[in-house]
């Protein structure tokens, strides 16, 4: 589903007369981005441009990324916590609704990390979409490998949080939602806002 499909339009008055464009440009122009949905390869390689180009044009500018996503794809989404962490702009995370799974981390990786009082996040150990298929060596090597990505993950929340990996660990084992007051007493954010 393209949640662009249907954003509104502002209609503004210029010296070349009346102009319509959609409210994602005017939020753009403020320096503000969505992270909406199911993260994977194609939102990712869309923010992780914006994100560039907000930082050519300003290199200590805030950027604002308001935050109300399922979760998805590790791979994508660590692409993304690398970008942010990359970037020297300051990053202020919202969640509006809902940070739940690799939404979770990219939201506690903000520099300024905002709840609106209804969200939520959730967090929980990385998942095998689609079964575990093959010899037994591939099998071992798959569990090899999503150890290596909770190790990963369990350290980027420790970092964020302030908590220890065994903390996170037991946070994880499974699917852990904290209310907008909790996530600021587990240290996932820094406080609940009631206006944007």
């Amino acid at each position: 589903m393209n949640i662009y499909a249907e954003t509104p339009r502002i209609l503004r008055e210029t010296a070349a007369g009346y102009t319509t464009f959609e409210v994602v440009d005017e939020m753009f122009h403020n320096r503000e981005l969505e992270c909406v949905g199911e993260i994977n390869d194609q939102s990712v390689y869309s923010l992780c441009r914006q994100l560039r180009h907000l930082q050519q044009e300003d290199p200590e500018g805030e950027i604002a990324l308001y935050i109300n996503s399922p979760g998805g794809e590790v791979s994508s989404g660590l692409a993304l916590y690398d970008v942010m962490q990359a970037i020297s702009c300051p990053i202020r995370t919202v969640c509006l609704g809902k940070a739940a799974s690799m939404g979770a981390i990219l939201f506690a990786a903000g520099d300024k990390r905002e709840i609106l009082p209804h969200g939520e996040v959730m967090i929980h150990d990385p998942l095998i979409y689609g079964g575990v298929g093959g010899s037994a060596l591939s099998v071992q090597e798959t569990s090899r490998q999503l150890l290596k990505t909770r190790q990963t993950l369990g350290d980027i929340l420790a970092r964020h949080t302030g908590k220890s990996r065994q903390e996170i660990y037991r946070k994880t084992a499974k699917n852990t939602w904290f209310s907008a007051e909790e996530a600021v007493s587990f240290g996932l954010a820094d406080r609940v806002i009631n206006k944007l």
